[in-house]
């Protein structure tokens, strides 16, 4: 989160940090923006209305709530990525809200910070899988990163990968069990050659996967998780942020 300081170093702070999280995210919310960046409603339509009349993004009402903002070509140039321009797709709405809940309140953890932890986002993964991404291959809806050797800490899971999953609405146990071997039994990284992605004696590439859950969904994540004997260790299952739903899902 940014300061909520005025003037040229301030926007220039909101566009290099708010901007790039659009991107990655699809798009975001007006009250999610507003927790980024750490200012009020009204600071944050001003900057959206600031994006918007730059060329950089486009701002609209999707569904239930506030506004969503995502960027235009312009505004994925620059910030230097070549994703698709458009507006999140109106049936993920909830799920890249969810997601997004997760990641703001990853960051606003001191542990996250401290040891200089990196989110990498489920569109740079399918962009790194060149949109060919399997029928029967799953994206986790992100990773996060720690550094083998933070500058300003060292946590125990310094040099480990994880996966994160928001589930909102919940699978069978048995899908949801295929996708936690998958996650668990890989080897590497997204978009390496298919040999290289699950390699017999390799350390697996994700050392837990982190699952966020709806209370209707929790029950099976945690029922498939059981399922996997000693190597369901590596899964755990916690609740959904509280701004992680949608207005009328509240």
């Amino acid at each position: 989160m940014i300061s909520a300081a005025h003037g040229p170093a301030a926007a220039a702070d909101q566009d290099g940090t708010g901007l790039a999280y659009i991107a990655e995210m699809y798009g975001l919310q007006l009250d999610q923006l507003t927790e980024l960046l750490g200012l009020t409603v009204r600071q944050a339509r001003a900057v959206a209305s600031r994006w918007v009349g730059q060329g950089l993004a486009e701002y609209a009402v999707l569904g239930p709530g506030p506004p969503w903002l995502w960027l235009t070509r312009k505004g994925l140039l620059a910030v230097g990525t070549r994703y698709p321009a458009g507006p999140p797709a109106l049936p993920r709405l909830a799920h890249i809200r969810a997601v997004t809940a997760v990641r703001l309140a990853l960051e606003s953890v001191a542990a996250y910070r401290d040891g200089e932890a990196h989110w990498r986002s489920e569109r740079h993964l399918r962009a790194r899988m060149g949109g060919r991404v399997g029928v029967r291959e799953h994206l986790p809806d992100a990773e996060v990163h720690w550094p083998d050797d933070p500058a300003s800490a060292r946590p125990a899971w310094a040099g480990e990968c994880w996966a994160i999953e928001a589930e909102l609405t919940p699978k069978t146990v048995v899908r949801t069990t295929a996708i936690m071997r998958e996650l668990l039994g890989r080897t590497g990284d997204y978009g390496c050659p298919a040999a290289q992605a699950r390699v017999p004696g390799q350390p697996p590439r994700h050392a837990r996967v982190l699952y966020l859950c709806s209370p209707a969904a929790a029950r099976t994540v945690a029922r498939a998780r059981e399922s996997l004997g000693g190597v369901g260790a590596r899964v755990e299952v916690r609740s959904l942020p509280a701004g992680a739903y949608l207005a009328a899902a509240r």
